[in-house]
């Protein structure tokens, strides 16, 4: 696979409960001006990205430690991720965050990228160089961007039908790369 398509899936199934969020609280909004949707849709993007190359970072620091088990323990991460987000989507557990206000936006943006931590340390804990980090880093950035103006604009309109099925298929997504951690 590219490494561009294969950075796109990354940032697609990362971003799915930022995307999942961004619906849910576009509902409880209501008519949002387009410089607030852009300064949330900011936010959420820097913090997922920050999180995902502090996650690889951290990684990197311990993967010399902790040598032939860290491929194992990237793919438990990926698992633990993955599954939890299809878990969550199973049960409709998507929440609706209160993104007024500078606080809540940040608030909102770490909620949502804990799992961009994870991420970041299997990709390190994996094998993968800063060359192969930087572009996931860059698709993680846009995506996210792109997907919090999309589930806040839209928010009455496809919360209930595509909220839970985005989170299912980016855990899914985020289970298979981790599968394939343990393949090379």
């Amino acid at each position: 696979m590219s490494v561009v398509l294969t950075a796109i899936l990354f940032a697609l199934s990362l971003c799915a409960d930022c995307f999942a969020v961004s619906l849910c609280s576009g509902i409880t909004m209501g008519k949002v001006a387009r410089k607030d949707t852009l300064v949330v849709a900011s936010a959420f993007a820097v913090i997922q990205t920050a999180f995902l190359m502090i996650g690889w970072a951290f990684g990197s620091a311990v993967a010399p430690l902790i040598g032939r088990v860290a491929p194992w323990i990237g793919f438990l991460l990926l698992l633990y991720v993955g599954g939890s987000m299809v878990l969550e989507g199973i049960k409709g557990e998507a929440e609706a965050l209160n993104l007024n206000g500078f606080r809540n936006i940040v608030l909102g943006g770490l909620a949502t990228s804990i799992d961009a931590l994870a991420a970041g340390m299997s990709m390190s804990l994996s094998g993968e160089s800063f060359s192969i980090a930087a572009p996931k880093a860059l698709a993680v950035l846009v995506v996210t961007f792109l997907s919090v103006v999309l589930g806040i604009t839209s928010g009455k309109v496809l919360a209930d039908k595509v909220g839970r099925i985005a989170e299912i298929i980016g855990g899914l997504v985020l289970i298979g790369l981790g599968i394939s951690i343990l393949l090379k």
